[in-house]
């Protein structure tokens, strides 16, 4: 028997990048820094539209919708541990 999985990982088109994202390692503090400045901590299109103090409505974070949005932010994780861990730096700046 198949599982979800397994035919999730067949048919997925950006398997290769997923995989290629998962895999860099993070070895250089330059490197570390232009990661954690050109990732954002969080998603920047959320927002509530709110109308006299009223909410109209809620628009999503559009970032759940990108496709690779798992692998950028662990690709920013590991390059903000690299810094705290391997570097000795303080991260709190991009948090």
């Amino acid at each position: 028997m198949t599982s979800f999985t397994q035919i999730r990982t067949q048919n997925d088109l950006l398997h290769p990048i997923r995989q290629w994202l998962d895999s860099i390692e993070i070895h250089n503090a330059k490197l570390a820094h232009s990661l954690c400045k050109l990732i954002p901590a969080q998603c920047p299109f959320e927002r509530d539209i709110t109308m006299f103090g009223r909410k109209l409505f809620h628009i999503p974070p559009m970032c759940k919708l990108n496709p690779l949005y798992e692998e950028v932010v662990s690709l920013r994780f590991r390059a903000l541990c690299y810094l705290a861990d391997e570097c000795g730096e303080d991260v709190t700046a991009y948090c």
